[in-house]
């Protein structure tokens, strides 16, 4: 496949007069008038201009070609903020300062005021979102879809403490980046009845139906050479508008379709711990899978004639369990639409769907209740029994015992894990240990069954938006040392290691990282009116609020740390700023009360007049990408401390470190692979292994052991039990105690005086700053191989068959 020219030059000057007249013609401002946000509408509008041409020419040559197109169904797209991204792969950062100037407007606070895209939560969203900037880069012909959420997950704010969620409004400030596509629009239906006519054709009847509007977002790869589509559905009722029941007085009445289709793309996540919760998650998952695979079809068959062959020129790719309704949707529109056999139409399910696995929770693999799925999907429910039957069918043929995990129908539950497995092509763990613990628990009966089918593919990052644009400074210093081109092909990083021990070169790392460190403080002290010491430890963790991923150890530490400077304040401690940073879901009460004791500790801790200046803890509110942007390259320590065999890879760990900050973590997820590459001397490596973990619970844990092993530990216990910081409310978290005393499923106890004990050794370390700014070096030297680049070649060779172009 041959690629594609970057971009022509952009001079200043035709920059400025396209700034000037989409600030004319389509925000319909003046210059003397405009304010902020109209100057970042058209700049947007004018950089999404150079966008579009090379965004046809890529897919004008995929057409003539005939290529093989990848379609990445995700629930979300962590994409962040788009403008910046787009001016950086352009090339265009320069001549957009130089137009902006001459308007006498800042550049830096125009791209500031563009909110972030709400699409996505967490790893999984982000992650899909570096996959789409690699495969730009990288040149494979895809697109993305998802679905274009009018409110997101939610915005937070804290209350005395506590995590208020409130809606979130991006789509209301403006958003330029977007083409809406009429002509692109879906009826997709829900609930109703299967009838089946005299020849055995089934017929899908719905009883409601929601149109599926497409909105197209073009992604440049680095230079704009490449540039591939995400496509969001979004929800409108069927009906324009009922008009008797208005005539009639029912205002309420008369929206009421247009309120309940809307309802589909409002939210990202709504909470299911209520029927109509989850009937609406159900909904959103079909939503934008049907829509998806009805778009991608109607693309195969404008060029081809024979549905049998869509393996060979569509290869999609699930992210996680969300999109798994796709194997009974593709097979239905195969059957009851185009005429397929039910064996022909699985047949071309299977070549063509591949499911990646993010969890070996078996809690966090979706599970549907038949009734559910009846009732809402029908005619998908007897589709899903089929392959069912087709399974138990392959299992009694090799003589084995067919076992729970291997249906897809069991105890009155769709396991949505098990459907994804059976009906892919290829199943794929996103990190060594992942791939390996998967083999040996949650999918251990059906890898047995299909062992060709789970393969590895280690996650990565895109170092154009996690280096070389949320970290100027280092990417300067970066360019100027080893020369340009390592933002298309990160192992030129390993350059670098010849600056390891340099000290001139070790003074210029450690000044860009205090420029860093300055720029978070400004920040902090704006929005919560903290003084933070740039000279110190900035300690950082920030992730989604989950158990596994122990934001509860860290806090607990903190208050081990605390006491130990009253105990003894004449000790050489070194300053910390401990800084937290993440979202709890709506329905998950524990890990709200995580939040609101950090927030309580964090209170008492930074108003103690004893540990001033040494000890600060900070929870950042509302964390999101362009808060990661800031926090990531100021980090000076990475905590990475989840529970052994829990988190699947991890991506923050790679950004962490590609940006000069040192590990402390436990061998799990792709912090094995790191340690791997960076080299046991730069990592802080503590704690039970999976295997460890493993055998501790078949021994039989008790926590209540571990507390009294740790006298640090049962002092933070007694003190959080006893009220010290919760004064107003000494029971506040004794739901909390109980559970880490009594339970502790996820062996905060069990690991917390190994985690205290390797937190002493990075004091030490930190004291020594040529040592500490050599394994940080190291860090950023070693991360080539956690580029996304180098992942999505990889799916690309082991999973969708597909050469990219460049």
């Amino acid at each position: 496949m041959n690629g594609i020219d970057a971009p022509a030059r952009l001079q200043a000057s035709d920059l400025q007069e396209d700034i000037r007249r989409h600030l004319m013609f389509t925000v319909g401002e003046s210059v003397d008038n405009a304010r902020l946000s109209n100057w970042r509408i058209a700049l947007s509008h004018a950089i999404r201009d150079r966008v579009v041409e090379p965004w046809f020419r890529t897919g004008q040559q995929t057409a003539q070609n005939a290529s093989k197109r990848v379609y990445y169904l995700s629930l979300e797209f962590l994409i962040g903020r788009l403008l910046e991204d787009a001016v950086m792969n352009l090339g265009l950062e320069e001549a957009a300062r130089k137009a902006l100037a001459a308007f006498n407007v800042d550049y830096d606070l125009v791209v500031a005021d563009e909110p972030d895209a709400a699409l996505g939560n967490g790893g999984l969203g982000r992650l899909a979102a570096c996959f789409l900037d690699s495969l730009s880069t990288v040149g494979v012909p895809a697109f993305g879809y998802g679905i274009r959420y009018h409110h997101g997950l939610f915005k937070q704010r804290f209350d005395n403490g506590w995590q208020i969620e409130e809606a979130e409004d991006w789509l209301t400030q403006g958003h330029a980046w977007e083409f809406e596509r009429l002509n692109a629009s879906m009826e997709i239906g829900f609930g109703g009845h299967v009838s089946i006519d005299g020849e055995g054709r089934h017929y899908w009847h719905p009883s409601e139906i929601v149109r599926a509007r497409a909105y197209d977002t073009p992604i440049p790869g680095w230079q704009g050479k490449w540039v591939n589509t995400l496509r969001l559905w979004s929800a409108q009722s069927k009906d324009v508008f009922d008009l008797e029941p208005f005539n009639r007085g029912d205002f309420i009445g008369a929206a009421a379709s247009n309120i309940l289709a809307e309802t589909i793309s409002r939210v990202l996540y709504p909470d299911d711990t209520t029927p109509a919760g989850r009937r609406l998650r159900l909904k959103q998952e079909f939503f934008f899978t049907a829509a998806s695979l009805r778009d991608l079809i109607a693309r195969f068959l404008r060029a081809n004639d024979d549905l049998r062959d869509l393996p060979n020129k569509a290869a999609i790719q699930l992210n996680d369990t969300h999109p798994a309704i796709a194997a009974p949707e593709l097979v239905r529109i195969l059957i009851d639409e185009h005429s397929l056999s039910f064996d022909d139409a699985f047949q071309v399910a299977r070549g063509t769907l591949n499911y990646t696995n993010h969890t070996l929770l078996p809690e966090a693999l979706e599970k549907w209740s038949v009734d559910l799925v009846a009732e809402t999907l029908p005619r998908h429910m007897q589709i899903i029994e089929q392959i069912d039957a087709v399974h138990r069918q392959e299992i009694a043929a090799t003589g084995r015992t067919r076992s729970p995990a291997c249906c897809i129908i069991e105890n009155g539950n769709v396991q949505m894990g098990s459907l994804a497995f059976i009906s892919a092509n290829r199943v794929n763990g996103v990190s060594g240990l992942h791939t390996d613990l998967m083999k040996k628990t949650v999918f251990e009966d059906l890898h047995t069954l299909h062992p060709e089918k789970i393969i590895n593919q280690t996650n990565g990052v895109t170092p154009r938006r996690w280096l070389r644009g949320c970290n100027p400074g280092l990417s300067h210093l970066i360019t100027e040392s080893i020369g340009d081109g390592w933002e298309r092909d990160l192992d030129k990083l390993s350059g670098l290691k010849s600056f390891a021990k340099d000290a001139a070169f070790q003074e210029q790392f450690r000044a860009v990282k205090r420029a860093n460190k300055e720029r978070l403080a400004v920040s902090v002290k704006d929005v919560l009116g903290l003084t933070l010491n740039p000279d110190a430890m900035f300690d950082i963790q920030i992730k989604r609020i989950h158990e596994y991923k122990r934001q509860l150890m860290n806090i607990l530490e903190v208050v081990a740390l605390w006491n130990a400077m009253k105990r003894n304040p004449e000790k050489d401690w070194p300053a910390r700023v401990r800084i937290f940073g993440g979202k709890a879901a709506p329905g998950y009460a524990m890990a709200k009360q995580i939040i609101k004791l950090i927030n309580d500790i964090a209170n008492t801790i930074n108003n103690d007049p004893d540990t001033a200046g040494r000890l600060t803890v900070v929870y950042v509110p509302n964390y999101n990408v362009s808060k990661a942007e800031m926090l990531i390259p100021a980090a000076d320590l990475s905590e990475q401390i989840s529970t052994a065999g829990m988190e699947a890879s991890g991506t923050g760990n790679m950004k962490f470190a590609m940006n000069g900050a040192v590990t402390i973590g436990t061998l799990d997820g792709a912090n094995v692979e790191i340690k791997d590459h960076v080299g046991d001397d730069n990592i802080f490596i503590f704690g039970l292994t999976a295997p460890d973990v493993a055998q501790l619970r078949i021994d039989g844990y008790v926590p209540h052991d571990a507390i009294h092993a740790s006298p640090a530990l049962s002092e933070v216990i007694h003190q959080i039990s006893s009220g010290v910081f919760s004064p107003d409310d000494a029971g506040r978290f004794s739901g909390l105690v109980e559970n880490i005393s009594l339970h502790d499923w996820f062996l905060v106890a069990a690991d917390f005086q190994a985690y205290h004990d390797t937190q002493r050794t990075v004091d030490a370390a930190w004291l020594d700053k040529p040592t500490w700014t050599h394994r940080a070096i190291m860090n950023t030297a070693s991360m080539g191989w956690f580029s996304s680049d180098r992942t999505i070649r990889s799916y690309a060779h082991d999973i969708w068959r597909v050469d990219p172009a460049f």
